[in-house]
């Protein structure tokens, strides 16, 4: 029997069903994994429901991260184990990350960059800029399948040929939410100084420009260009804090609903879908809100200086 195994959090992945509670589990002829959830005793309980045997070691009570053998009735027992699952609020394929940062001046950056989103310089242009590197043009076969409950949904083939890769440089104009894009086939700083002129080359040669970026090789080390414009202010993201850019907001909404489940059969349609979708994104472009809130209570444990440690 063939078994398939959701890896729910390594590392920094904490999944979305909250971090408190961590126990570990085997499948049997699989590595660890790691699962998280909201009942501490939700991996004993779980166990517990379909082994009596995992019922006295519960009542015995269980080490805190015990490695321990998922019972091997447990598959043909895949609603009940479901039951529990959504009981509980377990989400196998759901799962949130985050990526602490160790700079000493994360705070000095960060509220610069804060404060070009939440009061901008008056009458100056704030642009966030990025690139989504080796975007790949995958030709597949898709469809629609129906599952074994009666369901119909999108089917994607396993196999695939490559059509070569694209460059996007992107720059979110964070006042008004509107895109401009470019792909190249190369992503050095030379092809980042290009897509810059040309964004800057649509403003008033007096109009203070000031483009947030994080700290990629290329954004780095172009003082002979910021000379040649004088009106550019380059703003750069803490170490490890790149989620501070915006426009990586919009990479995503453009990875889930361009590139997820696509085919491509040369990378010239790929750059023509990426030009469609930037289009029709700039039809309806609105801002980014950010939005702040307190952290209190148990949400404190998990504050940078915390995670840090």
């Amino acid at each position: 029997m063939t078994r398939s195994r959701a890896s729910l959090g390594c590392g920094q992945t904490r999944s979305a069903c909250g971090a408190s509670g961590l126990r570990r589990a085997v499948w049997p002829g699989c590595a660890i994994s790691r699962v998280r959830v909201r009942n501490p005793n939700t991996v004993r309980s779980c166990a517990s429901a379909f082994c009596g045997n995992w019922s006295y070691r519960r009542r015995q009570g269980l080490p805190a991260g015990m490695v321990v053998p998922w019972p091997r009735h447990w598959v043909s027992r895949t609603p009940a184990v479901w039951r529990v699952l959504r009981k509980e609020g377990i989400q196998l394929r759901r799962r949130r990350s985050w990526c602490v940062s160790t700079d000493p001046q994360f705070a000095t950056k960060a509220a610069d960059i804060i404060g070009l989103y939440l009061n901008p310089p008056e009458n100056a242009l704030v642009l966030s800029v990025d690139k989504k590197p080796s975007i790949q043009a995958l030709e597949r076969a898709t469809g629609y399948v129906q599952t074994s409950s009666g369901k119909i949904v999108q089917g994607l083939k396993s196999t695939y040929k490559r059509h070569g890769t694209v460059n996007l440089f992107a720059a979110l104009e964070v006042a008004t939410g509107v895109i401009r894009g470019k792909t190249t086939q190369t992503k050095k700083r030379i092809d980042f100084q290009a897509f810059m002129s040309e964004i800057i080359a649509e403003q008033p040669s007096d109009r203070q420009i000031h483009v947030i970026l994080d700290n990629y090789c290329t954004h780095k080390k172009n003082e002979t260009w910021l000379a040649a414009h004088p009106n550019v202010t380059f703003h750069f993201t803490p170490t490890s804090a790149s989620w501070l850019n915006q426009v990586e907001i919009w990479f995503g909404i453009f990875t889930r609903k361009a590139l997820f489940g696509a085919s491509f059969r040369s990378a010239e349609q790929l750059k023509q879908a990426i030009r469609d979708f930037t289009a029709a994104y700039n039809q309806r472009a609105a801002p980014f809100v950010w939005r702040k809130r307190e952290v209190k209570g148990s949400q404190l444990r998990y504050t940078i200086v915390n995670l840090r440690n």
